[in-house]
């Protein structure tokens, strides 16, 4: 395999977006059938990673940073044919040299993905706390 190319891609199309969240299973969890609220979750988020191989997205790193102290990492989706090569690993790393190191990088895991984020060493927070949103 060839190595991913990662960037910051404020303009990523929504359409863009919702092909790696169908080819990740992430689409599972997000509103991946409505492209105008995908559209605008791209626009909310301030802070996008891709990772392209080819000129295909194959993964994407979505977050709200506010430059100084949080950015909460939204969306993590790596498509299932090239999990397992270091692309979300790297999609993290990417999004935490860009926010600097006085900035800390939080996200809350999908089930599926705990193994995930346990396997490259994350800290777990004990004390996290969500209104689910009514989709």
């Amino acid at each position: 395999m060839s190595e991913p190319i990662y960037a910051v891609e404020p303009d990523l199309a929504a359409k863009e977006f919702q092909q790696v969240l169908v080819a990740s299973s992430l689409a599972e969890r997000r509103p991946a059938t409505d492209l105008p609220r995908l559209d605008r979750m791209l626009r909310g988020a301030n802070l996008i990673v891709t990772a392209r191989l080819h000129g295909e997205l194959v993964g994407i790193a979505r977050s709200l940073n506010d430059g100084a102290y949080a950015c909460y990492l939204s969306d993590l989706a790596v498509s299932q044919s090239v999990q397992g090569k270091g692309i979300g690993n790297e999609l993290i790393q990417f999004t935490r040299k860009v926010v600097g190191p006085e900035v800390s990088v939080i996200l809350l895991a999908a089930p599926k993905a705990v193994a995930f984020y346990e396997k490259i060493g994350m800290p777990r927070h004990p004390a996290a706390f969500m209104y689910r949103s009514e989709r």
